[in-house]
């Protein structure tokens, strides 16, 4: 097998990265390497790699002054020397055997990439049910395991169907090349990141087994309240709609409705505000505003909505202080 990278940003993960790490070094690869990107942290991150690094030949840490999630992992990939490359957030874990499953996956479809579904996780104890789980099912290690997409049909299957991570995969390398993620960004870069490999990839092959551990952190991303950054799940796929729709022009109400959630997944943040906070994010929710009206007048998208959006998208647009509102009353009856 030829060397895997595995890529891992870090920022104040003292407490969960070295169980992230350990799940790595159980993978039973033989010629593996992980680039820890340890991006600014103030806690025992530091030392922790430190002394990770001591007791493991394949690890290498890369220090970074806090740039960002897309930084860290560019870097990462500039360093890394493997012919096949794997992203791993430090909060998550990988389920034994997944990362030498997906590299015969990969190989046996002549793929550039192999991905796997992801399993949701909490406690101790959920996680530890998922590592016991130690053998591979027939969907990731038969001969007829994973669908197998060239680019245009991965686009239209994954992507504009809620596939847009870009952990829990495996590349080649040289279907990655020279593109990076779009730095300053920390919410849709992995999405955006994945529409940018389409014109290098010439197939790739999907499982739903559930191979990657995904640690619901209350801390993460997409649990935090509102900060301006929400915004960027908006920018990124107003920024793959050019590259789709310039692509495939018969693609542009899929895309325009994935904007349409993006909006309003932000509206909602923006919703579960107090009234004081609500009150300064008032520019960004006029911005969702704007953004969906001019969306909304194109009929046709509002079939691609996922369930239930069809009524929220129609009610915002309409009246939306109504409806900021009303979803801001979820949080006291959810008390």
């Amino acid at each position: 097998m030829d060397q895997i990278s595995v890529i891992v940003p870090v920022h104040n993960g003292a407490s969960y990265l070295e169980e992230c790490i350990d799940s790595i070094l159980a993978q039973d690869c033989e010629a593996l390497e992980v680039l820890i990107v340890n991006d600014g942290s103030t806690d025992n991150t530091a030392e922790l790699c430190d002394r990770l690094c001591g007791l493991h030949d394949c690890l290498r840490v890369i220090t970074l002054p806090d740039l960002g999630v897309s930084v860290a992992r560019n870097r990462g990939l500039e360093q890394a020397r493997g012919a096949y490359v794997m992203f791993v957030d430090a909060d998550d874990r990988l389920r034994p055997g997944v990362l030498k499953s997906l590299h015969g996956l990969l190989c046996r479809t002549d793929s550039d990439m192999a991905g796997c579904s992801f399993a949701a996780w909490g406690t101790p104890e959920e996680w530890e049910r998922l590592r016991a789980e130690k053998e591979m099912p027939e969907e990731l290690t038969g001969p007829d395991a994973g669908k197998v997409y060239d680019s245009d049909s991965y686009l239209k299957e994954n992507i504009l169907r809620g596939n847009t991570r870009c952990w829990s995969k495996l590349y080649r390398r040289d279907l990655i090349g020279q593109v990076r993620f779009l730095e300053g960004l920390t919410i849709g870069e992995d999405m955006l990141f994945l529409v940018e490999l389409l014109p290098r990839m010439r197939r790739a092959v999907e499982t739903a087994y559930p191979g990657y551990g995904y640690y619901q952190n209350p801390g993460g991303a997409m649990r935090r309240p509102f900060t301006p950054d929400y915004m960027d799940q908006i920018y990124c796929w107003e920024m793959a709609r050019e590259l789709i729709v310039k692509r495939d022009a018969s693609l542009s109400a899929q895309t325009d409705a994935q904007i349409m959630v993006a909006v309003m997944l932000t509206a909602g943040k923006i919703a579960m505000l107090s009234g004081k906070e609500r009150r300064k994010a008032k520019e960004y929710l006029q911005v969702c505003h704007r953004k969906l009206k001019e969306i909304a007048r194109a009929r046709e998208c509002y079939r691609y909505l996922p369930a239930g959006y069809g009524i929220k998208v129609r009610l915002f647009a309409r009246v939306p202080r109504l409806y900021v509102w009303l979803y801001g009353c979820r949080k006291f009856f959810r008390k």
